[in-house]
């Protein structure tokens, strides 16, 4: 007997201080990012930057600048300018994934959850990431 395993994953925004502005609810672990963000009609009340990782290609919401880097051609290679461009994109991005890895200290935000209530995965992701920028809230330095 193979036993299902509940993969679940959530769209995060976040600041420059690594605060949590935005956790939309949990999906399925198949479905891709560009679709979850797209069906949680994201915008933005004034214009932003938004640093996007290549798995929301094409998406863009209301009032934001999208910032993504460059996937690399079928069968060609990125240009040495693509490249910087890529690597100056990801310094910036990394606080995002600081971010994630902030409230999936948590256990019970990275492992299965065995619950089967509705909505509790999305309680105790809630709750870690309420916890993470309280912590990030009186970090010093």
């Amino acid at each position: 007997m193979v036993k299902k395993r509940h993969i679940t994953k959530n769209i995060v925004i976040c600041n420059k201080k690594r605060k949590i502005l935005y956790l939309s609810p949990s999906y399925s672990g198949s479905v891709h990012d560009k679709k979850i963000a797209q069906s949680e009609n994201i915008e933005f009340q004034k214009i932003i930057r938004l640093l996007q990782d290549t798995g929301f290609q094409g998406f863009k919401p209301k009032n934001a600048i999208v910032s993504q880097p460059d996937k690399k051609p079928k069968g060609k290679e990125l240009s040495p300018s693509q490249k910087d461009r890529n690597k100056q994109i990801s310094k910036e991005r990394v606080v995002v994934e600081h971010s994630i890895s902030g409230f999936k200290t948590w256990r019970v935000c990275k492992d299965i959850c065995r619950s089967w209530k509705p909505f509790t995965r999305d309680q105790f992701i809630f709750i870690a990431c309420g916890l993470h920028n309280f912590r990030t809230k009186f970090r010093t330095g």
